[in-house]
């Protein structure tokens, strides 16, 4: 067996627990969370990067863990994996290592959760650190819990020869190593760090407001999403609804733990994060009843109250944080 097999614990109330308005972010922030209190590590810490997401015309940026501050942070270095072998000899050599292993898969083959197991071929992402290839398993980490893969599960995730046709997976996998290189930083210094990020980050933010650019462009959406029907309504909302609501819930909790660690912020500040977070669940339920029964609906009192509310939070930061100049 590589790796050292001991028992994973689940993200905790911190993120992946409590009652929160969304219940997942996003296949990488899942991942990382999980990977990050498996190894006893704070991820709440490494959330300063929401500050910086902007309306990217069709979508909101896609909410990830950036490389630099997961370095600064706990010492975890992270680089692509080179596949020159067989995947499972790759994987082997670093989980060996203590290492863990980030892969681009097909949810049809991973057996939790299973809303897509061997039903539709849905791109995800896993961290395998546990291998045993004499029992052809694996142990890895999987939106918000740990799981573990055998037989012909373990044999589609490696592409092993042999498998059905119609589980074959559209493209080869990106593959990542992650590494602890250093120890992470602890108490006042990794509130210290984070706060740098912070600062850091809300020198990349939008400079104008992000949901002004959405309203611009959401009349064009609300007609594709009229004339392309419920199945094309779910990946839009993933992309743009979820990503909105679930990054502000991130930030007003990343808020509420600097105010845990003592850092004086006002409550009006958490209170709109979690204000966007709750409007972006209202108007996605909204335009689902506006997609089932073929009635447009503009939800514009909805994309009020969000442009309101995000002036409340990152440019309200700004002031009370200030920022890195850069």
């Amino acid at each position: 067996m590589y790796g050292d097999g001991r028992l994973r614990p689940r993200g905790g109330p911190a993120l992946h627990g409590g009652n929160p308005v969304w219940a997942h972010a996003n296949r990488h922030i899942d991942l990382w969370v999980e990977l990050l209190h498996g190894w006893e590590l704070e991820p709440v810490a490494a959330l300063p990067f929401a500050v910086a997401q902007d309306f990217e015309a069709d979508q909101f940026t896609l909410s990830n863990f950036p490389s630099g501050d997961l370095e600064r942070l706990y010492g975890i270095d992270t680089h692509e994996l080179s596949t020159y072998d067989r995947l499972e000899t790759h994987v082997a050599a670093q989980t060996c290592r203590g290492n863990v292993v980030l892969m681009e898969v097909d949810s049809f083959h991973l057996p939790q959760p299973p809303n897509a197991y061997r039903r539709q071929h849905v791109r995800s992402a896993i961290g395998i650190d546990v291998m045993v290839p004499e029992a052809c398993a694996v142990g890895f980490y999987h939106g918000d819990g740990y799981y573990t893969a055998s037989g012909d599960d373990y044999a589609a995730i490696f592409r092993q020869a042999g498998m059905p046709p119609e589980w074959d997976a559209p493209a080869f996998p990106h593959v990542e190593v992650v590494r602890r290189r250093r120890p992470a930083q602890e108490g006042p210094a990794l509130v210290g760090v984070s706060l740098e990020l912070l600062r850091h980050h809300l020198s990349r933010r939008p400079r104008e407001n992000p949901i002004t650019a959405f309203r611009s462009a959401f009349p064009a959406h609300l007609e594709q999403l009229m004339a392309r029907g419920e199945p094309n309504f779910q990946v839009y909302a993933a992309s743009v609804l979820r990503q909105l609501g679930a990054n502000f819930e991130l930030l007003g909790r990343y808020l509420r733990w600097l105010a845990a660690c003592g850092q004086p912020l006002p409550d009006a500040i958490c209170e709109a994060c979690y204000t966007m977070a709750s409007e972006a669940m209202v108007m996605q339920f909204r335009l689902m009843r506006a997609v089932i029964s073929h009635k447009p609906d503009p939800c514009q009192d909805c994309l009020d109250q969000l442009e309101v509310s995000y002036q409340g939070t990152v440019p309200a930061l700004a002031t009370h944080f200030g920022e890195t100049v850069t």
